[in-house]
C-alpha cells in the first residue's frame, strides 16, 4: 500500500495544483484581462433538400454562443442542437433551412455573441449521400474497382516472378521495397497535410504519432513471433507471414484512398472522384507485385493469394463508405498513419530477407536499379491520380 501511495502521490499533488491555478491562479487573472479565446471547427457539412446541416465542435478553451448565421451574405434563420452555447469540446448541430441550388457554391458565416466570425464554404452543392442500398452498393462497387480488382491483377505476376533467376528475383524484391517506400512516404505526407483540417483540440499530430508508432511496433512484435515459429514451420512460413503483413499495410493505405474517393463524391466533386478512381486503379496494380515478391519462390496456395488480395484491396470498400457517409479528418489521419507505420515495418522485413541471400552487401547495382525502378513506377502512376 505504501508503494502505491508514493506512486500516486505526485499525481494527486499535481491535480491539486492544477485546480488551484484554474480557479484562483494566474489563469483566472488573465481571464479577467484578456478577451475570450474562441475557436470553432466545422467537422462535417450535410446537404439535404432545402436544408444545410453543420456539425461543429468548440475547439477553444472558452464557451461559444452562436448568435447569427449568414448564408451567401444574408442573415438566415437557424436552429442549433442541443443548445446555442457550446462548452469546451462541446458538439452541436446547426440546422439552416435554406433553398440551396444544385451545383452552386454556398458561403456560410457563423457569428458568435462576441462578434467572432467563422466561415465555411460548400464548393459544389449536392445532396449528401445517405447509407441506403443504392449508395452502399455504389460506393462498394467503386472500392471494388479501385482496390480489389487492381490488387488481384497485380497478383497475376506470380508465375512470371516464380521463373526468374536469382539475380532478377533480387531485383524484383528491391523493386517491391521501392514501391512500398514510396507508398509509405506518400501516406505519411498525406497524413501530415490532413492534420491541418482536424480540430486543434484533437491534436492531429499526436494521433499521427500514435498510429504510426503503434502500428510499426505491433507488426514488429508479430514479425518477431513469426520468426520464432518459422524455426519449426520452416522458411516458407516466415515468408508467408511477411506477405500477409505487406498485404495488411497496403490494405490500411488503400482504406485511406477509399476515404478520399468517398469524400469527393459526397461533396459533389464527381469529376475529381472519377479521376481518383481511374488513377488509383492504375496506381494499385503495382501493389500486387510487392505482396507476392517475397513468396514467389515458395508457391503460395490459391486460398492464401485470395486472402492476401482481399486483405489488401477489401479495405478500400470500407474507406469509400466512411468517406461517403461520415468523413472525419481525424480518422483519416489515424488510418493513414497506421498504414505508413505498417508499410515501413514490412520494408525492414523485406530488407532482412534480402540480406539472408546476400551475405556480402545489399548495395548491388541490380538492387539499386530495382529500388529506383519501384520509385519511378509509383511516381509515374501517381500522375494519373494528380490529373
Amino acid at each position: 500500500m505504501k508503494r502505491w501511495f508514493f506512486a500516486f502521490l505526485p499525481l494527486i499533488l499535481l491535480g491539486i495544483l492544477v485546480a488551484l491555478i484554474l480557479t484562483t491562479g494566474p489563469l483566472g487573472l488573465f481571464r479577467t484581462i484578456l478577451p475570450p479565446i474562441q475557436e470553432l471547427a466545422v467537422e462535417r457539412i450535410v446537404l439535404k433538400p432545402d436544408e444545410i446541416l453543420l456539425y461543429v465542435v468548440n475547439d477553444g478553451p472558452d464557451p461559444i454562443t452562436i448568435a447569427q448565421v449568414m448564408v451567401n451574405g444574408a442573415f438566415w434563420n437557424f436552429r442549433i442542437e442541443p443548445r446555442k452555447t457550446l462548452p469546451r469540446l462541446g458538439r452541436g448541430t446547426i440546422r439552416i433551412p435554406y433553398p440551396w441550388v444544385e451545383g452552386d457554391t454556398e458561403h456560410i458565416t457563423l457569428l458568435t455573441r462576441d462578434g467572432v466570425t467563422f466561415e465555411v464554404e460548400v464548393e459544389v452543392a449536392t445532396v449528401t449521400p445517405t447509407p441506403d442500398f443504392k449508395y452502399l452498393s455504389t460506393f462498394a462497387l467503386l472500392g471494388f474497382y479501385v482496390g480489389v480488382i487492381p490488387v488481384f491483377l497485380g497478383l497475376l505476376w506470380l508465375p512470371f516472378l516464380k521463373r526468374l533467376r536469382s539475380g532478377w528475383y533480387s531485383f524484383f524484391l528491391a523493386l517491391s521495397v521501392g514501391l512500398l517506400f514510396f507508398l509509405g512516404v506518400d501516406a505519411l505526407v498525406e497524413a501530415i497535410e490532413t492534420t491541418d483540417r482536424t480540430p486543434k483540440t484533437f491534436q492531429g499530430v499526436g494521433v499521427l504519432i500514435i498510429g504510426l508508432s503503434l502500428s510499426f511496433l505491433i507488426l514488429s512484435a508479430i514479425s518477431r513471433q513469426s520468426q520464432k515459429r518459422a524455426k519449426e514451420a520452416g522458411e516458407a512460413h516466415r515468408k508467408l507471414v511477411l506477405a500477409f503483413l505487406i498485404a495488411f499495410g497496403i490494405g490500411v493505405h488503400n482504406l485511406g484512398e477509399g476515404l478520399a474517393i468517398g469524400a469527393a463524391y459526397a461533396i459533389g466533386e464527381v469529376a475529381l472522384g472519377a479521376l481518383l478512381v481511374l488513377g488509383f486503379m492504375i496506381h494499385n496494380v503495382t501493389e500486387g507485385v510487392a505482396i507476392i515478391a517475397p513468396i514467389a519462390r515458395t508457391g503460395p496456395s490459391i486460398r492464401h493469394l485470395g486472402l492476401m488480395g482481399l486483405l489488401a484491396g477489401g479495405p478500400t470498400i470500407l474507406g469509400t463508405w466512411i468517406g461517403g457517409f461520415s468523413y472525419s479528418a481525424i480518422w483519416a489521419v489515424l488510418f493513414l498513419a497506421i498504414g505508413a507505420g505498417a508499410v515501413f515495418q514490412v520494408i525492414i522485413q523485406i530488407v532482412r530477407q534480402m540480406a539472408i541471400g546476400a551475405p556480402g552487401s545489399l548495395a548491388t547495382f541490380g538492387n539499386v536499379a530495382g529500388f529506383a525502378a519501384g520509385l519511378l513506377i509509383m511516381y509515374a502512376t501517381g500522375f494519373f491520380v494528380a490529373m
